[in-house]
Parts: C-alpha cells; sequence; structure tokens
C-alpha cells in the first residue's frame, strides 16, 4: 500500500477495528477482575467506538478531516464507562494530530501516537501503570523509535503491535490484581482488538466494514410497541414516503440554518426530525415527494445516508425499525423544551442509579433528574449531556454513584458549554445518597462541591452481589454462584448465602463510631427475607439503628451504607 495512508485506508481501518472490537466484546468482558454480572469493559469500549463507527459510515467522500472529526467527536460523546472515555482520549488525541493533513505517513503516525497518550494521560487523575494506558504507551514509545528508520508503513504498525501485545502480556506483573486472577488487562486487550482489525484492514484483508442497526442500537422498541406500531392502517399514513438523510456542509451549521431547514421540512410533510451536529444536519420527514426533500439538502451541502421507503407498501417493518429512535428523539425534543419553559434555578441536581426504588428516593432528597445506569449499563458522556440539557439550573451536580462513570461524568463537563456542571465523585450509591443530602442552598456552587465530596467519603458502603466465574482475588477463592461482598477498598467476604454475607461484611465495616446502617434491597429479594435480615442485623448489633429501604436495583442483591 505504500508509506501512506489515506482517508479512505483511513475510514476502512476504524471501521474494522470497530466492527473486531464488536466481535470480541465478550471475551474481553472475561477478562475483568471481579467476577461479576456487570463486568462490562468489552461493551463499553464497543459502545464507545460504535458511535463514532456510526459517523465515520456515514461519510460518503472521505477526507482525513472529516474521518478523523467524525472519529473524534462520535467516541467523546458516545464514551463509556473508564476504558470507554480513555479510549475516546486516544482516539481524540491521535486525531488531533492527523487532521491537518491530507495523508498519514511514518513521521505523522508516531506523533499521533504520542499525541493520543499526552490526551488521554491528562484525562485520568491517577494513571495505574498495567491498564489501557500502559499498553497504548508502550506502542507510542515503539513507534518512536522505529518510525524513523522503518520505511514500510505495515511493517511497522506489525512491529509496534508485536510490541504492544508484549507489554499486554506482561500487565499481570505490574498490577498483583491481575496477576491473582490469572488474566491480562481488558482494556489493554481491547485497545489491541482494535487495532489488529484496523491492520489487518490496512493490509488488504477480508474484513467487515458494515456497521449494522443492531450494533449501534442494542435496546430495540419492546415487543407491545412494535406490535401496536406495526397495526396502523395504510389509510392513516398522510405522507407516504418516510425520508431520511444527512447534510455534509463545509462550515459549522448555525441555529437559524437549521430552524429554516426545519420550518420547511413542516411545509412538506411530518414526523419531523431536524437537529444539527456542527457541519452535519440529520433530516427525517414523512413526505409525499422525497425528491424535493433531497432538493433542499442539497442547496446546502452534499447528502449522505440516504434512505427513501413507502410506508404504504412498506408500513409495518418501517414502522418497526424506526420508532423506538424517532420517538426517543421526540421525547428528548420535548422534555428539553419543558426543561428551558421551567423557572431557572440556581442549583440541579443529576444522579446515576438503577431501579425504582433508588429513583425515588434520590427524587425525595431533590435530585432534578435520575439517569438510569449505574452498575448495569455505564451511561455514556451524551447521556449525561443530555441530562444537563434537562435541567434548567446555571450550576449542576452530578453523582455518578459508580468510580466507572466519573471519568464520562468529567468528560461531560469538559464539553458543556452553557451551564456549570460539578462531578461529585462518588464511587456508590450510599455515597450519592450522603453527597446530596449534606448539600446546603446558602452555601456557594465550590462550597457544596467541597462539602458533598467530603460527605460523600464519611460513609462506608458495600455491594452484594454472585460471581459469574471462578477466580481468586486478594486470596480468596470464588467459585461461579458464590456471592461477595464488595467493599470500598476491596472484598470483604465470600460466600455462598447472601445473609452471611452481609453479616460477615457489616461485621468488618461496624466499629464503635458506627451510628446508623441503611440496607438498600434490590429487585430480586422479598421484602420479607429483607425485614428477616434487617432484624438479624439489629439483634447482632443492638448498638446501632437499622433502617432497611427497598431499592429494585438489578444483579445486586443489596446496597449497605454504615455512617
Amino acid at each position: 500500500m505504500g508509506n501512506q495512508i489515506d482517508a479512505s485506508q483511513l475510514k476502512n481501518a476504524f471501521l474494522a477495528g470497530a466492527n473486531n472490537l464488536n466481535a470480541k466484546k465478550e471475551l474481553i468482558n472475561e477478562l475483568n477482575v471481579f467476577p461479576v454480572p456487570d463486568g462490562d469493559t468489552g461493551t463499553n469500549m464497543t459502545m464507545t467506538i460504535m458511535s463514532a463507527a456510526r459517523e465515520v459510515a456515514a461519510i460518503s467522500e472521505p477526507t482525513i478531516e472529516t474521518v478523523a472529526k467524525a472519529m473524534a467527536s462520535g467516541s467523546l460523546r458516545g464514551a463509556r464507562g473508564n476504558s470507554g472515555v480513555i479510549l475516546s482520549q486516544l482516539i481524540r488525541g491521535f486525531t488531533k494530530e492527523v487532521r491537518e493533513d491530507n495523508y498519514i505517513d511514518n513521521l505523522v503516525l508516531a506523533k499521533a501516537f504520542s499525541r493520543a497518550i499526552e490526551t488521554a494521560y491528562k484525562a485520568v487523575m491517577k494513571p495505574k501503570e498495567g491498564t489501557i494506558l500502559t499498553v497504548a504507551k508502550g506502542m507510542a514509545d515503539r513507534i518512536t523509535e522505529l518510525s524513523v528508520a522503518e520505511d514500510d508503513i505495515i511493517v511497522l504498525l506489525e512491529k509496534v503491535l508485536a510490541y504492544g501485545d508484549e507489554v499486554l502480556a506482561k500487565t499481570p506483573d505490574m498490577l498483583p490484581v491481575l496477576k491473582e486472577a490469572g488474566v491480562v488487562d481488558s482494556g489493554g486487550q481491547g485497545l489491541m482488538t482494535v487495532l489488529k482489525g484496523a491492520l489487518a484492514s490496512l493490509k488488504g484483508e477480508d474484513v467487515n466494514l458494515e456497521i449494522s442497526d443492531t450494533d449501534l442500537n442494542p435496546a430495540a422498541a419492546p415487543a407491545a410497541e412494535r406490535k401496536s406500531r406495526g397495526e396502523i392502517s395504510t389509510a392513516d399514513i398522510k405522507f407516504g414516503y418516510c425520508t431520511e438523510f444527512m447534510v455534509n456542509g463545509d462550515h459549522e451549521f448555525s441555529d437559524e440554518e437549521v430552524d429554516s431547514l426545519r420550518e420547511w421540512l413542516n411545509g412538506v410533510g411530518d414526523s419531523i426530525v431536524c437537529f444539527s451536529d456542527e457541519n452535519i444536519i440529520k433530516v427525517h420527514v414523512h413526505t409525499n415527494h422525497p425528491g424535493n426533500a433531497f432538493e433542499k439538502g442539497l442547496s446546502m451541502g452534499y447528502l449522505s445516508k440516504m434512505k427513501v421507503d413507502n410506508m404504504r407498501l412498506e408500513h409495518n417493518e418501517v414502522l418497526i425499525k424506526d420508532a423506538s429512535k424517532i420517538s426517543a428523539m421526540e421525547k428528548l425534543e420535548e422534555e428539553k423544551a419543558a426543561a428551558s419553559a421551567a423557572p431557572a434555578k440556581d442549583f440541579g441536581f443529576i444522579s446515576v442509579s438503577a431501579g425504582d426504588g433508588l429513583t425515588e428516593i434520590f427524587k425525595g432528597i431533590g435530585v432534578d433528574y435520575v439517569i438510569e445506569g449505574g452498575q448495569t449499563m455505564n451511561p455514556s458522556t451524551e447521556d449525561i449531556l443530555n441530562a444537563a440539557e434537562k435541567v434548567n439550573a446555571k450550576d449542576i451536580f452530578i453523582l455518578p454513584n459508580n468510580k466507572n462513570i466519573i471519568l464520562a461524568a468529567n468528560q461531560a463537563r469538559d464539553i458543556l458549554e452553557d451551564k456549570n456542571l460539578h462531578v461529585i465523585p462518588t464511587k456508590t450509591i450510599p455515597q450519592g445518597i450522603s453527597a446530596m443530602i449534606s448539600f446546603s442552598p446558602d452555601m456557594s456552587a465550590a462550597e457544596n462541591e467541597e462539602a458533598m465530596s467530603e460527605s460523600a467519603t464519611a460513609v462506608s458502603s458495600a455491594e452484594i452481589t454472585y460471581a459469574v466465574r471462578n477466580t481468586t482475588i486478594e486470596g480468596h477463592e470464588i467459585s461461579e454462584g458464590d456471592i461477595m461482598a464488595l467493599g470500598d477498598h476491596g472484598l470483604l467476604a465470600v460466600e455462598k448465602s447472601i445473609h452471611v454475607a452481609v453479616n460477615k461484611a457489616l461485621a468488618e465495616m461496624i466499629n464503635s463510631d458506627t451510628e446508623i446502617v441503611t440496607l438498600y434491597y434490590g429487585k430480586d429479594i422479598k421484602p420479607e427475607e429483607a425485614e428477616a435480615l434487617s432484624a438479624e442485623i439489629s439483634a447482632a448489633f443492638p448498638q446501632v439503628e437499622v433502617e432497611l429501604q427497598y431499592g429494585g436495583q438489578p444483579i445486586y442483591y443489596y446496597f449497605l451504607s454504615v455512617e
């Protein structure tokens, strides 16, 4: 292929890398040290890169600049979990270096690898060695050494990736928890999987470049919704053609331009979705004259991702496919409009949580908006930005309540322009509740940020769940199905019974200063079981007050709070 990578090769390499990761995400999930049911490094990295892959795949006439921009913006907004955020920052740094060029040669590639490392390390407060960062840094150092002497870009990349595999194999020697569990770093493995897919594409091997809807929209519309929408009569269809396209401009589209296009579309159809992301406008409209809609789009830029379906002939399957996406977009626009119309508050609050009981608890103590997610599905940077749009306050506090969501929240804070997002680095649900209760409307945003952060660290917490595989952690032999109590600083207990695990964990957590113990029971626990356990704990620790709350969280039988 010579000594240069052009825009088309970069586009295909990125799509091949994304698809390679998607194909192997479950293998990467299994490398998580803790054998918890929501070990999700592979899933988080895949959803991050697939967000960017969708934007990259939409580019019909690629330049290095447009591909780089799509790689960066898609991955930044789609970033989920620590591994996904770090991957998005690596991509962001890489694209910053290459976007000014018409092609990528060995020296540009080496500089891009170094820029990627520099950007990613800045995003992590306390970088640990033995992680995805170590693997990436090893390759950046190696490509810097080899790029001057090595002419062939493929040979150069083969040598760099081979060294990346060597560094990955050594990660257990750098992080004792990896060695004990007998695994290499899952994030590092994910990075190598992406790069190997990209290299296979550059070498001309047979790779998958198709980005399917199922990869990008893992949550399909519920069966009942699909059924009801599929039963719409053709006589009810006023506008017969479902028309979609993207307008790609040579400048960042203004609100006025987008509003003008939306108003025009309103005159020729309905079911309109029209919004911009920098120099792209996404359009969906039901109309009787799709050609006119395309002509209008062409007056503003070139078109891509054009699609027309005759709804009178194919209304069942078309509506099934589009219903979830369109209704979600419409709902988001409605919620944003409602938030803007509401009176502005001095302070707003967002919390991440999973479980209807926990949602009610957070709303009851003053949280404006709860992002469903947390342990079982880390929300993306985009999810957090959308939540901030719905809260009409200049200063908004966010409680991630999970160590794997804090980086995505920080990334949203850095992207958000019209509001101040204050990230309280809560790692558990009890920490989030404690932080929220300590908020004082009489203090400034900065004073509250400090007080809420301090309050979060004053509570001890634990999570009770089950093991999904056999492993060894901190000297504990763990078998699949065992009940684990995970504390703030590691494993507290491994037992066969939920009740025993809770009691053992509390025995470790409770001390002479403890006043209150709160149990938040999950959706798999019956109320009478929770009440029996609460009474058991009261009898075992008569000096403390025991509170029982319904949390409704999946996967985790109990969250424990000790204050």
